[in-house]
Order: structure tokens, then C-alpha cells, then sequence
């Protein structure tokens, strides 16, 4: 970005390394400017207005995603535009409106506020038209638009998948009675049968079940 405020002459062995910047052409609407300077000169005067003081001033536009705008704007220090001068220093912060002020210059390269934008046509030495930006009007703060924060959702809980406990089928009368009818190992290993066991024959003999 070329600084007016550093402009000087080169000497033919001077360093350069500063590009022109592109072109950038914002649509109409409202936004933040930052003052990047600006040059105290004399307006030598017109129809409208007579020979006054002017402050060429050096504005830079944010756009957002459509990029950033350099544009020139003048304040006369003429009554005539008394009102004009009011809103650019009440749109940087330095005054409320009605208040009486003596406009502080050494505040405002630097200074912020908020701006409303046009789109303007306009012929140049070749008669070709062009188009470029220029300020409408200076917003005071409280017409500025409300920037919210974007809003954060906290992730969504997802419990852990639970599985079913595996539930075993209760056993039979039939299958709890073969248990009981397996053989019974003897102490020289060979089995043999509850039914032939001698305590279960004496008890069987003494019920006369023989």
C-alpha cells in the first residue's frame, strides 16, 4: 500500500520494491474505514464554496471478503460544510452530536469509523467511463451495524453403544435328572450306577423295594 506521507524523490541508485495495488472496486454499502492520513492543502475555490482550507484525506475501506478500497476524501473548513466536518469527526469517536469541539488533527491518521459507500461513474482523458468508490457520508456510532460473534455449538453427546447380556435357557427337569443318573466314579475307577451304589441298595431293601 503506497504511503503518501513517505512520498519523497528518488535518487538513481535508490531501492524501489513497493507494487502499485490492485484495483479493487467495492459495492455500495456500508463499512468500516480506517484513516491512513492525510495532507493539509488550499482550496482555491469555486461557485459553490470560496477559497478555504482542505484536508485531503486517505481512507482505507474494509470490504471483507471483497477485499480493501483506498479512496481520497476532502473536508472544507468552511462554514458551508460545517455539518460535513461534524459527522467525520463524530463518526471517529472524537465528538457527540451538538457538542462544541476543536477538531483535533493530530488524532486522526489512525482513527476508526464507519462509512456509507457509492459507486460512481465518471469519464476519463480518453472518454472512456470509469468507475470507482466514494464516500456518501460519515455514520455516527450508533448507526454503525451490530457485529455478533459467530455462535459455537458444543458437540452433540453420543453414549457408547451397550450390548445385551446373553441370557442362558434354565435347564430341564429332564436334563437335571439324567445329571443325577450319570455314574459315580468308584475308588479304583470304574464307575458305578447311583442306582447300584450298596448304601442306595440297603436303603431300597429296608423300604422293601425289592
Amino acid at each position: 500500500m503506497n504511503d503518501t506521507r513517505n512520498d519523497r524523490e528518488l535518487t538513481w541508485d535508490d531501492e524501489i520494491e513497493n507494487d502499485t495495488p490492485a484495483f479493487v472496486l467495492l459495492p455500495e454499502g456500508v463499512y468500516p474505514f480506517t484513516v491512513l492520513g492525510f495532507e493539509r492543502k488550499r482550496f482555491g475555490g469555486s461557485a459553490k464554496l470560496p477559497p478555504c482550507n482542505q484536508a485531503e484525506l486517505e481512507i482505507e475501506l474494509c470490504g471483507g471478503d471483497s477485499g480493501r478500497a483506498t479512496v481520497k476524501h476532502s473536508l472544507f473548513l468552511h462554514s458551508k460544510t460545517e455539518g460535513l466536518l461534524c459527522a467525520f469527526f463524530t463518526s471517529i469517536g472524537q465528538r457527540e452530536r451538538g457538542q462544541r469541539l476543536r477538531m483535533n488533527w493530530a488524532a486522526v491518521t489512525g482513527a476508526k469509523g464507519w462509512c456509507k459507500v457509492i459507486v460512481e461513474d465518471w469519464i476519463d482523458r480518453e472518454g472512456k467511463t470509469r468507475q470507482s468508490n466514494r464516500i456518501q457520508a460519515f455514520l455516527p456510532p450508533e448507526q454503525a451495524p451490530v457485529q455478533t460473534a459467530p455462535v459455537q455449538t458444543a458437540p452433540s453427546y453420543v453414549p457408547p453403544a451397550q450390548t445385551a447380556p446373553v441370557q442362558t435357557a434354565p435347564q430341564t427337569t429332564a436334563q437335571t435328572a439324567t445329571q443325577t443318573d450319570r455314574p459315580a466314579p468308584t475308588a479304583d475307577g470304574t464307575a458305578v450306577s447311583r442306582r447300584d451304589n450298596p448304601e442306595a441298595v440297603s436303603l431300597r431293601w429296608k423300604a422293601g423295594s425289592f
